[in-house]
């Protein structure tokens, strides 16, 4: 089986396993996706990330809840494999009024909006979280 899009894959796997309350998730390794959670360990969304190599490499995430409620109220895909959306600097949302983070894939890596506010750069938006 191929998948179309992994990143909607790893952010779909973190949205259900805060559905179901799970500690820890497990997705399959990319570079991209260890970036995206390591932005989500900085941000205060999960409390941490693990690289697991056993036969298959994989990301384990551990979760994070606040008074038995995910941390991570809402998690939305922006950029598609199919419609890629890219703003300039001067254009990057702003997430449920400075609240929320939008992971941004720049030409400096992939960062937080805010970030790329203040380096004055633009790219792909992937996903909003809040």
């Amino acid at each position: 089986m191929s998948l179309q899009d992994p990143i909607s894959n790893m952010l779909t796997y973190i949205r259900n396993g805060q559905i179901i309350k799970k500690k820890k998730i497990n997705i399959p390794f990319s570079n991209i996706k260890k970036e995206i959670a390591k932005i989500l360990k900085q941000e205060g969304y999960i409390k941490d990330y693990k690289i697991k190599i056993k036969n298959i490499k994989k990301i384990e995430l551990i979760l994070k809840y606040f008074k038995n409620k995910p941390v991570i109220e809402n998690i939305k895909r922006i950029s598609k494999p199919s419609l890629r959306i890219y703003k300039k600097k001067k254009n990057l949302p702003v997430v449920m009024n400075y609240l929320g983070i939008a992971i941004i894939s720049t030409s400096k890596g992939i960062m937080t909006d805010s970030l790329a506010r203040k380096l004055g750069l633009g790219g792909e938006i992937i996903c909003y979280i809040y």
